[in-house]
């Protein structure tokens, strides 16, 4: 044999001699039964079965012959034996039947390897822990963070000893139901049953629980044998993932029956699944039984009628429901709500509400059934309970001192159906886990002060739950108030002290003091005091060893005095409040004139009239009396008329009227007079004036009244420029700057009452200024233009010279039209006939710069060409100087 053949052979071998621990591993759970006493004195026989769950594809390989049992002492972990348990059956559940709706068909398989042997333990006070470890589990667990390929298993359970002084020994776990063949869909609603069944009777309840790691990847860990000591870690949960939320927030457990529901993930894949089946015994938590497998969530979709498993009301007769499937092509819906006595009782809405007190009872239990019809002709139907039991309601009594003794918890839920009969407390004590108990009352001792939340899920007969959660203060010492702690007695008075507490011893000192102090019943909560003089009074509260104490100062007076206080002004309809200096526990009040007054010390009145307010003022029995005057007078008053609209530039008279000796103007910036009711008010812009008024005798409050001078912007009159025409050349004029136009004089004008007239002249006028006055509602303003007359006929004047030094006079050259209507050019050239400036534009001209640059002073030529108003050519050349 050559060398190569040899290591090939030596590497089959190792194979085949070393435990498999390729990925795949699916879960598993340990089961223990009592069978009877042992056959050696003071033990137990118990069958033990062990069932691992594989991939369905698992090979020959991976499936262990046998698998080994560690059993641990419950107190201390210490391992105490090692079982090798051979494999006695293997079933293999696999999905079947499909709903006709489903879009695909995922494949939903397992094989449960059983391995089960019995086995005779001695009776241990602090019970046995029982483990299997395996490594590892199916590769890209989608809750899992990392390789869960590399992730392996710890089955567990633990056999209970004695608690509190009962042995549990002879017990039997509960046994999971198989039903692990269900579809999970993604993002579509689902129910999976993982409920249990106790041969023992206990009681049942569930809760998710952490995923356990166990073995490595390594030959020797892959089925460690003994597997390591508990307790075991949880294996490392994704984001968002956890052992108390393993497939997201959208699915619950149902702590009563172990029914998983909700919405499944959006992500396919295998999810660690563990749940925890928590067996009490009359009350006791005396074992859990931990069974965990993968639920795969697959790429698949219902078209089809789903609903809740139930439904339910407990305070009220309405539900609405809807089809818990996502599938989108569902055309139709037919609902029955299950009234046998109606034919009314249905709907064809997708998401129906339904008052089942239409029954004609507010009670009972129906059958509703959801019958679906999808596009794709595929028609489904499905069926629900619903209880309808309203009138359940929760509530919690908690009545405690303090921590030294226990707080005691009263379940106070009333129910109108059934009865109550199932609670589940949560006492909040963060220092332990048993703060639990499932009895209808309970009691509870906390190891020191502290706040804390306690919670109570509770139910009915009829299957009402509810949950109710409360603050509670864990006191160090017991609640103790007292309605006051100082107050004041006549000194032939005697007063009630009071106490309020909830339970426990009281007592007040001190007691029978040298005539001054006496005190009746100074173990009462509300003993009876006679002191004549200033006492401290202290009282102490003790509630089987919780302790608390206080104080109360008595102040004895010899007499007591009032003061009403002084005379004082108010104004009429107004009210005020009373004030006395006293040291009176007790008021009473009349009016002069009737008024009721309230018996306090400080009362709010309104007097209408001159009002004398008697106090009769009592602490005990000593009294005192006195009285203040209130006297009324009327609110001044103001008034200045209506708001007045001004033209800008414009003056107008206030007119104002007051009752009182004092007013003022505001502003006054504008005013003339000012001092006077009857200033003149000139504003700029629109102003609001405020008159004021006092009175400095009676009732010094102002009263005000307003105006305002709404002030309209100036019109801006524009009549044009001067210009000039000859005989008979029709002008139009353009004014602008308001509404309406009025000019004058009319002489030549075709219409003086609008903007734009056309004005001839003939040749006996040299020249007409006219005015034309431009109206804006009711302000106006005037502007004027001339018009002077050329009788030479048309022409184009131009100056001889022009002189830009930029004194605003003479700057330019421009030519000067008359009877012209059109310029058609204005050039100037200068003497080596280069172009300087042109224009066409009518009253523009040259500064004697071209490029940029001043020319200097010369001669230079301009050239010019118009049209007349008879649409003639005028033509004129010549010179011009330009001086500088």
């Amino acid at each position: 044999m050559n060398m190569k053949k040899l290591f090939l052979s030596i590497v089959i071998l190792l194979s085949l001699a070393l435990p498999a621990s390729a990925a795949h591993l699916k879960g598993g759970w340990i089961q223990y039964t009592y069978l009877s006493p042992g056959s050696a004195p003071n033990s137990s026989k118990y069958q033990i079965t062990v069932r691992q769950y594989l991939a369905c594809n698992s090979t020959g390989g991976q499936r262990d012959a046998s698998i080994f049992l560690g059993i641990f002492d419950g107190s201390t972990n210490q391992l105490l034996s090692t079982l090798t348990i051979a494999r006695t059956s293997t079933d293999n559940p696999n999905k079947t039947d499909y709903s006709p709706c489903l879009n695909t068909k995922p494949p939903v398989c397992y094989l449960i390897d059983i391995y089960s042997q019995t086995v005779e333990l001695p009776n241990n006070a602090a019970g046995y822990t029982l483990a299997v470890q395996r490594c590892c589990r199916i590769q890209g667990i989608v809750n899992v963070s990392g390789n869960s390929n590399n992730i392996g298993i710890s089955y567990t359970n633990k056999i209970p000893g004695i608690i509190n002084g009962v042995d549990y020994s002879k017990n039997s776990s509960p046994v999971f139901a198989q039903k692990d063949t269900v579809i999970v869909c993604f993002n579509a609603p689902f129910t999976f049953d993982f409920s249990a069944t106790d041969t023992d009777g206990d009681l049942v309840t569930y809760t998710f629980c952490d995923g356990l790691v166990g073995g490595d990847v390594s030959a020797t860990g892959a089925q460690p044998n003994p597997p390591s000591n508990p307790p075991y870690g949880a294996v490392p949960y994704a984001s968002v993932y956890s052992g108390s939320s393993p497939m997201g927030t959208s699915v619950t457990i149902d702590p009563q029956t172990g029914i998983i529901s909700g919405i499944a993930p959006s992500t396919t894949g295998d999810y660690i699944v563990a749940v925890c089946a928590n067996e009490f015994r009359n009350g006791v938590l005396i074992g859990i039984t931990k069974k965990e497998i993968h639920i795969a969530v697959a790429n698949c979709s219902l078209s089809a009628a789903t609903l809740k498993p139930s439904y339910i009301t407990c305070n009220g007769t309405t539900l609405s429901f809807q089809n818990e499937s996502t599938s989108s092509n569902i055309t139709s819906y037919l609902w029955d709500f299950g009234v046998t006595t109606l034919t009314t009782d249905t709907s064809t809405s997708p998401t129906p509400t339904y008052d089942f007190l239409k029954s004609g009872k507010d009670s009972g239990t129906y059958t509703v059934k959801l019958k679906v019809s999808s596009s794709a002709g595929c028609q489904d139907s499905t069926t629900a309970q619903v209880k309808i039991y309203p009138g359940f309601v929760a509530k919690i009594n908690v009545s405690g001192t303090c921590y030294l003794n226990s707080y005691k918890f009263f379940d106070a839920s009333t129910t109108i159906y059934g009865i109550v009969n199932n609670w589940r407390w949560n006492f909040g004590d963060s220092t332990t886990l048993a703060d639990t108990a499932i009895s209808k009352d309970s009691a509870w001792k906390y190891a020191t002060p502290t706040n804390t939340q306690i919670s109570l899920i509770v139910g009915n007969s009829k299957g009402c739950i509810d949950t109710i959660t409360q603050p509670l203060t864990i006191l160090d010492r017991p609640a103790l108030s007292l309605p006051f702690r100082d107050t004041l007695i006549c000194s032939n008075d005697s007063l009630l002290l009071k106490v309020n507490i909830s339970s426990g011893l009281v007592l007040w000192t001190p007691m029978n003091g040298p005539n001054k102090t006496r005190i009746l019943n100074p173990t009462s909560p509300t003993p009876l005091v006679f002191p004549r003089d200033t006492t401290k009074y202290y009282v102490s509260v003790n509630d089987n060893g919780c302790a608390n104490a206080d104080s109360v100062t008595v102040n004895v007076l010899q007499f007591i005095t009032v003061k009403a206080g002084m005379d004082t002004g108010i104004c009429q309809t107004d009210s005020f409040r009373l004030r006395p200096i006293s040291d009176a526990l007790s008021y009473q009040w009349t009016a002069s004139t009737g008024e009721k007054v309230q018996a306090i010390k400080s009362p709010l009145v309104k007097p209408l009239v001159n009002t004398r307010y008697y106090v009769l003022a009592n602490l005990g029995k000593c009294q005192a009396k006195d009285s203040v005057l209130a006297k009324v007078a009327p609110y001044p008053t103001a008034t200045v008329g209506s708001d007045v609209t001004l033209c800008f530039g414009s003056r107008v008279q206030l007119n104002g009227t007051v009752t009182g000796s004092v007013f003022s103007w505001s502003p006054t910036n504008s005013l003339i007079n000012e001092n006077t009711l009857q200033p003149t008010a000139g504003p700029t812009k629109t102003t609001t004036y405020i008159l004021t008024a006092t009175d400095t005798i009676g009732c010094p409050k102002p009263k005000s009244d307003t105006i305002v001078i709404t002030v309209i912007p100036p019109v801006i009159a524009y009549a044009g420029k001067d210009t000039a025409v000859i005989p008979n050349q029709p002008l139009q004029l353009n004014a602008t700057g308001g509404i309406n136009y009025t000019w004058s004089p009319t002489i030549g004008l075709s219409d003086p009452n609008i903007a734009n007239p056309i004005v001839i002249l003939d040749g006996a006028v040299d020249s007409v200024t006219y005015t034309v006055r431009v109206t804006s509602g009711n302000c106006f303003n005037d502007d004027q233009l001339t018009v002077r007359v050329f009788k030479t006929g048309p022409n184009i004047l131009v100056p001889s010279a022009f002189t830009p030094d930029g004194d605003g006079k003479n700057d330019i050259v421009k030519p000067i039209p008359i009877g012209i209507v059109k310029l058609n050019y204005f050039s100037v050239y200068n003497r080596y006939g280069q172009l300087l400036f042109t224009t066409t534009e009518i009253g523009k001209g040259w500064d004697g710069v071209f490029n940029g640059v001043a020319q200097p002073s010369g001669t230079y030529v301009y050239q010019a060409e118009g049209t007349d108003f008879l649409g003639n050519s005028v033509f004129r050349k010549g010179t011009v100087v330009l001086i500088r």
